[in-house]
């Protein structure tokens, strides 16, 4: 599957700072020094809607991720999946009358779209469920064979993850077990399933089902695969046994990741299956969260109908912390678009401050756990000198925009 088009990024002088973020599984802000090569596997978009705030949030936070890796000198591999077949695609599909698959390529194309207005650097690898079904396939049945999953005796064909193979399964959500049992129905978890051995175990493999689309399992018999076990097939062939990141919305901490990571750890022997687990806030509207179910959501690609800058946007969205749960208004983005407007006149400007101290300071924010808000403040600050004439570095507006462009992905 083919990604977006990416753009040049400015290299900026000196070297970045060392990157430390949020490790949601040890609850706490940690170095994040890969060696050479840094590995990130983001979880996408499963494509029967068009992509809304929340899911742009969320790349922006990831973009802002390898856009300081690269600045700090290191090799980025970075992979993110498309779930092109799921329930909620075929829902979506049976709903509107539609094929399934023209569905899928549509969202698939529009959330491309999105990304490259929004200038988010694109994966090195853009990987889709479908495409990656026959190495799917082999692993489940190494879980099978292994003892770590089972099938059920029902006749469905369905494979079930045992969550007793995964001793620490719990670790990175740090959620009790009755919490757990709470959410997992909320998010696509069958609790209540008969046959199964543990209401927490999720499923591998989805047998075929007439009127479904199936795809040959081998020995696993026809069917399809479940969601965890998609991101952690991908991610181990792409990535390898340990990556830096695994990241995604804080509505993918439970069961998805917590169950994607049991898998690869089962498969490999290796844990953690990744050294930070970082998760991005939800974006709400009108103070309730955005979601499918209650119609309230804002989507990129009406904004950019409507005329709206999607370099506005990024800034709305960087002007929140990328962890909290925030809010999306139109006084954000109304703020949002002048603040655009003003730095774009500070870049015009004939001189300001010193550009150095400006770019060492946004490395310093951006380094402790992304602080957007504290970068843009920084670039509030020096915008609003050079306006009123404050410094004579006739170099300095350049540096400013490039900085702004390299490590914040805002074109001025």
């Amino acid at each position: 599957m083919e990604a977006w088009a990416g753009h040049e990024v400015p290299r900026l002088p000196g070297r970045g700072q060392p990157l430390r973020l949020y490790d949601s599984a040890r609850q706490g802000i940690h170095p994040s020094d890969p060696a050479d090569v840094a590995r990130m596997y983001v979880c996408g978009i499963t494509p029967y809607d068009a992509t809304h705030l929340g899911h742009a949030a969320t790349m922006i936070t990831f973009d802002l991720v390898q856009r300081m890796w690269r600045d700090a000198g290191l090799t980025v591999r970075y992979v993110q999946n498309v779930t092109d077949i799921d329930d909620p695609l075929l829902e979506r599909a049976e709903r509107d009358g539609e094929d399934w698959v023209v569905l899928a390529m549509r969202e698939t194309a529009l959330f491309r779209e999105d990304m490259e207005t929004l200038r988010i650097i694109p994966p090195e690898h853009y990987v889709g469920a479908v495409e990656s079904i026959p190495d799917i396939a082999d692993k489940v049945l190494l879980l099978l064979k292994d003892g770590a999953a089972y099938r059920l005796d029902d006749g469905t064909g369905d494979i079930y993850f045992d969550v007793s193979a995964a001793p620490r399964f719990g670790y990175e959500s740090n959620l009790s077990r009755d919490e757990m049992l709470e959410i997992f129905p909320e998010r696509g978890g069958d609790p209540d399933r008969a046959g199964k051995r543990d209401p927490l175990d999720p499923l591998l493999w989805r047998g075929a089902r007439e009127g479904e689309p199936s795809w040959p399992g081998g020995e696993l018999g026809a069917g399809r695969p479940g969601w965890h076990i998609e991101c952690a097939v991908i991610a181990l062939n792409l990535l390898g046994d340990r990556i830096d990141v695994q990241g995604g919305g804080n509505d993918l901490l439970f069961p998805h990741h917590e169950a994607s990571a049991a898998h690869a750890e089962r498969l490999t022997g290796e844990a953690p299956f990744a050294r930070h687990y970082v998760h991005a806030g939800m974006i709400g509207l009108d103070g309730e969260k955005m979601s499918k179910s209650k119609g309230n959501l804002v989507f990129v690609s009406r904004l950019r109908a409507d005329k709206v800058d999607p370099m506005a946007v990024r800034l709305a969205l960087l002007a929140g912390h990328y962890r909290s749960d925030r809010a999306w208004t139109g006084e954000l983005l109304a703020a949002a678009q002048e603040r655009l407007a003003r730095w774009r006149r500070a870049a015009a400007a004939p001189a300001g401050p010193s550009g150095a101290e400006f770019l060492e300071g946004v490395r310093a924010r951006l380094a402790d756990d992304l602080d957007s808000p504290g970068a843009l403040a920084l670039a509030d600050a020096w915008a609003e000198q050079a306006l009123a004439g404050v410094g004579d570095n006739a170099g300095a507006p350049a540096l400013f925009a490039k900085t702004v462009d390299a490590l914040l992905g805002v074109a001025l």
